[in-house]
């Protein structure tokens, strides 16, 4: 039972898709430090393992791994389920769970030596496109409303945090799938956050720009793909997971109780306005 009852989510359930590695991972850890019971959902059992222990041995709150594909329904109805059969219920939900290529595998640093040509949006494959789309846009959708459906059911009051990118709002030549995928995610969230509003749930979204996770570590260990990261952020600096995971938390809490249908862009000052 979670004798941890101190924090910003004390007593919460937070359901974090993508929550083996990276941002999802540091959101899972961050979420335990403020009190709230955690259910890992990846499809990394291995990784999702590690990631329960961790949280296990660094806090008083209970952990879940649930394993999952966000880009099928009923994968992510089983997913839901089974948080709710061993918690009780959800408040929060963090939609983490994402790829930058079609090619990307979680977990693994996202190496691309394609040509840039053919990365273009009139060389890409559809498939290709429609596998970028699937996760990163359709499995946010899918994960935000058959968990709003079971807060719904519950009247509880919850907040749903997704995980756009800088990449929504900035045009990057070979990655149009990405971008506009994640384009996507600041819509729905906008959308989702007005329909949502009779039944008192909040929804918002983070749009992180060059973060220190395994998705970008194959551009951090080329110097002048490093470079042109660093040139592109003001403020000369990559940042890091837990400081997407403190962003995520704050839209999570009692703190922005009056915030709703936004996407924060912590990005180092990449675009400001």
């Amino acid at each position: 039972m979670n004798t941890q009852r101190d924090g910003r989510l004390a007593g919460k359930v937070a359901l974090i898709t993508g929550g083996s590695s990276g941002i999802g991972r540091a959101c899972a850890l961050r979420y335990a430090e403020e009190g709230a019971d955690i259910v890992i959902a990846d499809r990394d059992a291995a990784r999702g393992a590690e990631a329960v222990a961790e949280i296990r041995s660094s806090s008083n709150c209970r952990a879940l791994f649930v394993e999952v594909d966000v880009a099928e329904e009923a994968s992510i109805e089983a997913m839901v389920a089974a948080a709710v059969k061993a918690f009780g219920h959800i408040d929060t939900v963090v939609a983490a769970a994402g790829i930058s290529s079609a090619a990307y595998v979680s977990g693994v640093p996202a190496a691309d030596n394609t040509p840039a040509e053919a990365r273009h949006l009139i060389n890409m494959p559809v498939a290709n496109w429609q596998r970028v789309l699937d996760v990163n846009l359709t499995g946010v959708m899918l994960t935000d409303r058959v968990v709003a459906r079971h807060m719904i059911e519950q009247g509880i009051a919850g907040t749903i945090v997704n995980v756009a990118s800088s990449a929504a709002r900035l045009a990057l030549p070979g990655a149009a799938d990405y971008c506009v995928s994640k384009a996507g995610v600041a819509m729905l969230t906008q959308v989702l956050a007005m329909e949502l509003l009779a039944h008192q749930i909040r929804v918002n979204a983070i749009g992180p720009g060059f973060i220190e996770t395994p998705m970008t570590q194959a551009m951090r260990e080329k110097p002048d793909s490093h470079a042109a990261m660093i040139e592109r952020t003001p403020m000369g600096r990559l940042g890091t997971p837990r400081e997407m995971a403190n962003t995520a938390l704050y839209l999570a809490c009692e703190e922005s109780s009056y915030t709703t249908g936004h996407t924060l862009y912590p990005n180092g000052g990449m675009f400001v306005g």
